[in-house]
């Protein structure tokens, strides 16, 4: 799994750091989300989903190599 995120689009939301904070995190500056690990280890993947689904901008895409 890869993960990307369109930082145009975040709002802010911080709802990807509280399911996968291993793997999101937001700048300080702003709220807009960071990506810390864009190939996530196969434990963390399924919040990582959850993550993606429950995106209010849905910003973060996930693709399979």
């Amino acid at each position: 799994m890869k993960v990307t995120v369109d930082q145009d689009a975040c709002t802010g939301s911080g709802q990807c750091v509280l399911i996968a904070p291993g793997v999101f995190d937001q700048r300080d500056s702003d709220g807009i989300v960071v990506v810390l690990h864009d190939s996530p280890e196969p434990g963390l993947q399924e919040d990582v989903r959850e993550a993606a689904r429950i995106c209010p901008a849905l910003a973060i895409q996930l693709t399979t190599p």
